[in-house]
């Protein structure tokens, strides 16, 4: 069976890809693609999303040199999202923390806290 036959793109063309470092298994981002930027991230083997705000393809790290290579993709039961396991350089999030999940909410403060120290100054 090929990727095409079970994927199902919503009706912009996009499907989620949570982003997961394949080391220590952190999820590092939550991006979209389109099929191009999916066929890019295939023949590359590195991470291209399309985004939404610009509109348009880019990979991941084009500027800042922080690329994800891809180790492994993994698709839903119903073909709606992706995980994609990457080898990640340096960090993954564009504020220089290792992931975009760097804030928590304290369940019994009800505050938001920042975890970790940015991976590269600013």
């Amino acid at each position: 069976m090929k990727l095409a036959d079970v994927l199902v793109f919503s009706d912009q063309g996009l499907i989620p890809a949570v982003i997961q470092d394949d080391h220590s298994g952190a999820v590092l981002t939550l991006c979209y693609m389109n099929n191009d930027a999916l066929e890019k991230t295939l023949q590359t083997g590195l991470v291209h999303v399309f985004r939404r705000s610009a509109g348009r393809l880019m990979m991941k790290g084009e500027t800042s040199g922080h690329t994800q290579t891809v180790k492994s993709v993994s698709i839903d039961c119903e073909g709606k999202s992706l995980v994609i396991r990457v080898d990640q350089k340096v960090a993954a999030c564009h504020k220089n923390y290792f992931t975009c999940y760097f804030r928590e909410y304290d369940i019994a403060t009800g505050e938001v806290e920042v975890r970790g120290e940015p991976v590269v100054e600013r």
